[in-house]
């Protein structure tokens, strides 16, 4: 007898019951219901599997409730640094073989300290890894120089060639995660051809940098986080299954012939594919149905998968998954949990938009599912909670002693009369369960949030429509959060950065009276007294946009000499121009120090755009497609240019 796992009424809503060991099928329930908006953030009724073959009957049920003429919904959609001291520096150093003191840099820029986040080029003060175009280059900070450089495409049509590539770095060893592509694994072949590849790539750069092992699985990449050596890797994926289009049959036959193709399938169709390749051994596999575990309501179409990595075994494995049947959109880690957040806005938004349609409380539920990542090996799920509204990004999550703040905009934010507004929830993590403690509602009527950050217990909200409400909120007592201060100014910040004590930065957008955009803009402001902030300063550079908008990775912010530098872009009177703009940020003013601009021999949009800047000693480093330039950090001079066309 397969053993049920009990769950109490009241619970915390998705709170995840683990599927068991496969037996023989039931006769499948009805589909649970949909949410109920009546019920508290981190409340719900649950459901449990008795087994695999149940959850399987479960998800194909609830599936055939999304499905369409034309599949799943139209399928899943893709998914589309702090500074470092010498000591920091001194620490990964030692973790490789050939360790000598580094000066110090700066890494990613990062939404928690401690925890690293995938991008295009990586540091540890002695070398500098950058990924363009499935290759990888080692180059020696100290000396100016390629040291190493390994093409991991096998050709121009290799999805590692054209696909979005992202290093993560511990030590001698380098991990590639690569998304886009196409699963392409043997037994796959009459699979249909849509289905998406993330693949992860473990290096050895020792010396000229070497393929240690390559894991490939059935999914899209969403996103990654790295502590220590362990990397955490969160994949979604789809049932791989194929609904071909049938001339002459209407929209309800072709749905009811779709059903039939989903009732037909198996848990091998459900559940993602991995292939590893270490040294010349290959291993093949599906990740197993008791691996996974359920909220009480879902659409069955989606999975979303935890993978865990150790950057100094000898090779990658099955990547020990955990995972819940349901989607995954954003990724939050503080270290010790990971959070992925799920919300159904793929599911509505197109539509609501086409008709300036208003959309349901139910379709504006986000789930939040938390995940003990404190030790190595295979993460434990704690427990879930959920909230009213959708996330704008990972900075609209932060957890703080004990609780687990979150900032959201729900209501039509679209067309003439906009109907919305923001909310901060503060949730409480107890156990299994994330109850709500406090909240405040009604930020920004009629706007929606452009740009949240959290620091310590203070909370940084800025929404938009026509004016940039700068809301500052206290957080001191969970329970009572409130509104402190507000600053209305034109135009908006995009990303927020706590810098020196009482000052924030603002990367954004200039605007007009009426909210049209006039070019980028950085602000200073100050916030040392949280009732009355203030803006001290702002360099507007008309024309203009900035990656760091949309991108934090782009942002760098050297407290050391408290320069900030970003990539730039204007376009003005039919020209453009392309750079990285440098910036110094006193405790009052914002002065330009200059720009670094990168040369390029072809006419190709983008080849010469800078994308990311590094701080190594007294060395400004800017990375772009066309190559890697070393520049004096005090007068900008060129110290050193390598092209990757030569």
């Amino acid at each position: 007898m397969t053993p049920r796992l009990a769950v109490a009424a009241g619970a915390p809503l998705a709170l995840l019951v683990a599927l068991a060991g496969c037996t023989s099928s039931p006769e499948p329930p009805s589909p649970p219901a949909r949410h109920d908006p009546a019920v508290p953030a981190g409340q719900f009724k649950l459901v449990a599997f008795d087994s695999c073959a149940e959850g399987l009957a479960l998800m194909k049920k609830a599936a055939k409730e999304y499905v369409g003429p034309w599949g799943l919904g139209g399928g899943m959609p893709f998914a589309e640094g702090g500074a470092r001291s010498a000591a920091g520096a001194a620490e990964d150093s030692a973790a490789g073989s050939s360790a000598k003191q580094a000066p110090s840099y700066s890494g990613t820029n990062t939404h928690e300290a401690g925890v690293d986040e995938p991008d295009l080029v990586k540091t540890d003060g002695r070398r500098i890894l950058t990924i363009q175009q499935g290759v990888v280059r080692v180059v020696d900070a100290g000396s100016h120089k390629l040291t190493g450089k390994l093409d991991l495409a096998t050709g121009d049509d290799d999805p590692v060639r054209w696909g979005e590539g992202s290093l993560l770095l511990h030590g001698d060893r380098a991990l590639v995660l690569i998304r886009g592509g196409w699963y392409t694994a043997a037994e796959d072949s009459a699979r249909p051809a849509g289905i998406a590849s993330t693949r992860v790539i473990l290096l050895d750069i020792s010396g000229a940098p070497k393929k240690i092992s390559e894991y490939e699985v059935a999914g899209s990449l969403v996103d990654a986080r790295q502590v220590g050596a362990t990397a955490r890797v969160v994949v979604r994926s789809s049932p791989r299954l194929d609904f071909p289009y049938r001339e002459g049959l209407s929209e309800k036959q072709q749905v009811a012939a779709n059903k039939r193709i989903i009732d037909k399938a198996t848990a091998d169709d459900w559940f993602p594919r991995y292939t590893v390749k270490t040294g010349g051994t290959t291993d093949k596999g599906v990740l197993g149905c008791d691996r996974y575990s359920r909220p009480a309501t879902y659409s069955g179409t989606s999975l979303v998968t935890l993978l865990s990595f150790e950057l100094g075994a000898s090779g990658l494995g099955d990547g020990d998954p955990v995972g819940v049947v349901a989607d995954g959109d954003t990724v939050y880690s503080n270290g010790v949990n990971l959070y992925v957040a799920n919300d159904q806005r793929w599911r509505v938004m197109g539509w609501l938009q086409r008709s300036n349609g208003e959309p349901k409380p139910e379709d504006e539920i986000t789930e939040i599912y938390r995940f003990d990542i404190s030790k190595s090996g295979r993460p434990a799920y704690v427990g879930s909670g959920s909230v009213r509204g959708w996330l704008i990004n990972q900075y609209a999550m932060s957890e703080w002693d004990g609780h687990l703040r979150v900032a959201t905009t729900s209501g039509r934010t679209w067309g003439d009369a906009p109907r919305s507004s923001s909310t901060v929830y503060v949730l409480r993590l107890a156990g299994g369960a994330m109850p709500e403690a406090g909240k405040i509602t009604g930020l920004g009527k009629g706007e929606r949030i452009y740009a949240v950050r959290f620091a310590g217990t203070t909370g940084y909200v800025v929404t938009f429509r026509q004016t940039d409400p700068l809301y500052t909120v206290d957080l001191t007592d969970p329970a009572k959060p409130r509104v402190a201060g507000e600053l209305k100014i034109t135009g908006y910040s995009a990303y927020l950065h706590p810098a020196e004590p009482g000052r924030v930065i603002g990367v954004g957008q200039e605007a007009s009276e009426q909210g049209q955009a006039q070019g980028t803009q950085v602000s200073l402001f100050d916030v040392s007294n949280l009732d009355s902030p203030s803006r001290l300063a702002q360099h507007h550079v008309k024309s203009a946009h900035s990656e760091a908008e949309y991108d934090p990775h782009a942002f760098l912010y050297w407290p050391e000499d408290k320069l900030l530098v970003m990539p730039l872009s204007v376009w003005e009177r039919d020209r453009g121009s392309n750079g990285a703009l440098v910036l110094r940020v006193g405790d009052t003013a914002i002065t330009e120090v200059g720009t670094v601009s990168h040369e390029t021999k072809t006419d190709q949009p983008g080849i010469g755009m800078i994308r990311r800047s590094l701080v190594i000693g007294d060395d400004l480093w800017t990375v772009s497609d066309s190559g890697l330039k070393a520049t004096n950090l005090s007068t900008l001079d060129t110290r050193a240019w390598l092209s990757w066309s030569d």
